[in-house]
């Protein structure tokens, strides 16, 4: 899996991100927040999805803020061809709207995006959120994922697990599969196994391949889809 390497100190590379809404004061006012955060920098703006396809091909950004609602192609098309597009497989998608729809995250999820946001996040967490979807980790508004689960459950209430999929799987990897379900980060898989972050880390790039994930969104889609662990109690 290819990851954006985080700025932890001011020589490193900063994290690239690309703004795309069809609002030019929303992107205005993301990137005045973008770029007043040290370690980040803006590298293009968007107003429709086919442009943002385009520049991110161009401008190669480490995250791209991409709005749902866009005139002709809209967000998740763009989405669709960003993640379809193996010369781009650095760039992370993170979904920002203003509807908190289930069935929006859950395309979005599909389409290839690494995360969903609600446009009325504090800042901080904006710009937290960034950052880790420049690391490669799938990221959820607060409230999103039990609904999130419950909606690829229902989905997937016909099928039976995967053999294929259980059996390319360790047992090491399928608690790590679970872990990443249940939305925990690298960090806090290591400290719930009690293993190292870079064990971790691994774990979860070996199941993505055998699984045949793009990022960890879809590892939670394809964990519930295929059952291949059980959704939390309501």
């Amino acid at each position: 899996m290819t990851s954006a390497h985080l700025p932890d100190d001011p020589s490193a590379e900063p994290v690239r991100v690309l703004i795309a809404d069809d609002e030019a004061l929303v992107r205005g006012g993301f990137r005045v927040l973008v770029e007043t955060e040290p370690g980040m920098v803006v590298v293009g703006e968007a107003g429709d999805g086919a442009t943002a396809v385009e520049l991110a091909r161009r401008t190669r950004p480490h995250v791209v803020l991409m709005d749902i609602r866009m005139p002709g192609v809209d967000g998740l098309c763009a989405t669709r061809r960003i993640a379809a597009d193996p010369d781009l497989a650095g760039v992370h998608v993170l979904v920002l709207t203003t509807f908190d729809h289930d069935e929006y995250v859950v395309d979005a999820l599909d389409a290839g995006a690494a995360g969903f946001l609600i446009k009325n996040t504090e800042p901080a967490q904006l710009l937290r959120g960034i950052r880790v979807v420049a690391g490669g980790e799938a990221l959820l508004s607060p409230g999103l994922t039990r609904r999130l689960i419950a909606r690829l459950t229902a989905r997937a209430a016909p099928a039976r697990p995967d053999p294929g999929a259980l059996a390319r799987l360790t047992a090491r990897e399928r608690e790590v599969v679970a872990l990443v379900a249940h939305g925990l980060s690298n960090t806090e898989i290591a400290t719930a196994l009690t293993i190292s972050h870079a064990t971790a880390k691994t774990h979860v790039s070996r199941a993505m391949t055998k699984l045949g994930a793009r990022d960890r969104a879809q590892v939670v889609a394809l964990a519930y889809r295929h059952r291949l662990v059980e959704p939390p109690p309501a």
